[in-house]
C-alpha cells in the first residue's frame, strides 16, 4: 500500500520507528494561572518526539529515541522515564558540558492567548546535535524515522542534522515529519516558513495542521496545502475538531527522489471528546497514524486510530497516557460511518472497564 514503510532485512531485531528530537524537564502547575501566580509544579517529562515513542512502545510497538542530554540529574530522569515506557533510549548521548533542557507551562491550551511558557533550553544538549555528533550511518536499524519542525529551530547545527537525515539516499527509512511550527522557538521567524516547507518537501509522510499552516506560509485550507506539498507520498491535514484529512500519493517514498501523483483523498471526522487537558494530542495522534501505519491499515483506519489515540491523552491531565488496547482500538475503528460520529469519549474510556459512550 503508498505510504506504507518497507521491512529491513533485519526486522525481528529493528526498530519499527526511531524518534530523534530534544526531550526536556516539564513543570506542570499544580493549579491553572499565570506563572507568577501558580505556587508549585510537579515535574514531568515533554518533546514531541519522544511523546511519539512513548506512545508508540506503550502501543506494542518497537520504538526508539535518539537525542542529547546534559550530564545531570534531569538527563538521568528524562531517560530513565522514557525507557520506563519501553523506549529503546541506546541511542541518547549525555553532553557534560550543557544542560539538559527545562521548560514550565500553565494548564491552558497552547492555542489560548492566556496559555504561558517558560523554556530554559538555549545552549542545551540537544541544541548541540549535528551530523558531526548524530550521523546518519549511527541510527538504529528502522522502518520510520520521525522528525519534527522544532529540532530545526534549536539551532544552525540541529538544522542541518535535520537536512542530513531527509537527504535521498538509497535504503532510507520511511521520513515522518511533525511539522510542529514553534514562532516562539525561532531566532529568526522569518526564515521558519522556508525551512520548515523545504523539510516537508524532502519528507515521506507530513502530518501539520490547517491553522498553522495558515500561520507560517498563508494557506488557506487541505486543497492549498497539497498543492504547495506535492512531493510527500502522504500528507496529513489535521482539522481540529472537524478531523483530518489525508492526500495519498501513488509515487516512490524509498528517498531516491520519486514524486508521487496527487492521489485519493481521504477525509475523516474528529471524535466528540470530554476534555481533560487540551495537551499532547498531536504527538498522539502521529502515534496511532503511524502504529496503523506500521501494520499496513487502510487509510481511514490510520487517521481513524490517529483521533483515538488523541482522545486517551485529551481525557488524561498529562502529556501522555497509555493507549486504549490494540483489541478495543480496532473495534472501534472498524465501525460503520455512523457508529463512529455517535462515539463520544471521556475519562476512563482506555481502561478495563472501556467506558465508551454514544449519542
Amino acid at each position: 500500500m503508498s505510504g506504507t514503510p518497507a521491512r529491513t532485512a533485519d526486522a525481528a531485531t529493528a526498530a519499527e520507528v526511531v524518534c530523534l528530537g530534544e526531550s526536556m524537564v516539564t513543570f506542570l502547575p499544580s493549579q491553572p494561572g499565570r506563572l507568577a501566580d501558580v505556587p508549585s509544579f510537579g515535574r514531568g517529562i515533554g518533546g514531541a518526539e519522544s511523546n511519539v515513542a512513548c506512545a508508540l512502545a506503550a502501543a506494542g510497538h518497537r520504538a526508539a529515541w535518539v537525542s542529547r542530554v546534559g550530564a545531570d540529574g534531569f538527563g538521568d530522569h528524562l531517560v530513565e522515564a522514557i525507557a520506563g515506557y519501553g523506549v529503546d533510549t541506546s541511542g541518547v548521548r549525555r553532553d557534560p558540558s550543557r544542560p539538559t533542557g527545562i521548560y514550565f507551562r500553565t494548564a491552558t491550551d497552547r492555542a489560548t492567548d492566556v496559555h504561558e511558557v517558560a523554556y530554559y533550553r538555549a545552549g542545551s544538549a540537544a541544541s548541540a546535535m549535528s551530523p558531526d555528533n548524530i550521523p546518519y550511518a549511527t541510527l538504529p536499524a528502522t522502518r520510520v524515522l520521525h522528525l519534527s519542525g522544532i529540532t530545526a529551530a534549536l539551532s544552525a547545527d540541529c538544522l542541518a542534522l535535520l537536512h542530513d537525515l531527509t537527504a535521498p539516499r538509497p535504503g532510507r527509512p520511511l521520513i515522518s515529519f511533525d511539522v510542529n511550527h514553534r514562532p516562539g522557538l525561532w531566532r529568526d521567524a522569518d526564515a521558519s516558513p522556508e525551512v520548515l516547507l523545504d523539510l516537508a518537501r524532502r519528507s515521506d509522510l507530513v502530518f501539520v495542521g490547517e491553522d498553522e499552516a495558515e500561520e507560517a506560509w498563508g494557506m488557506m485550507g487541505a486543497a492549498a496545502i497539497r498543492a504547495a506539498l506535492p512531493e510527500p507520498a502522504t500528507l496529513v491535514v489535521k482539522r481540529g475538531a472537524e478531523g483530518a484529512t489525508v492526500f495519498s500519493g501513488t509515487g516512490d517514498v524509498s528517498g531516491t527522489g520519486g514524486t508521487p501523483d496527487a492521489g485519493d483523498i481521504t477525509t475523516v471526522p474528529a471524535l466528540r471528546v470530554d476534555v481533560v487537558a487540551p495537551v499532547g494530542a498531536g504527538d498522539a495522534f502521529a502515534a496511532g497514524f503511524l502504529s496503523a501505519t506500521l501494520r499496513d491499515l487502510p487509510v481511514r483506519d490510520r487517521v481513524r486510530h490517529g483521533h483515538l489515540m488523541a482522545a486517551a491523552v485529551l481525557t488524561v491531565p498529562g502529556d501522555l497516557t497509555a493507549p486504549p488496547a490494540r483489541a478495543h482500538a480496532d473495534s472501534l475503528a472498524a465501525l460503520d460511518h455512523e457508529a463512529w460520529g455517535r462515539l463520544r469519549l471521556g475519562p476512563g474510556w482506555t481502561g478495563d472497564d472501556q467506558e465508551v459512550r454514544t449519542t
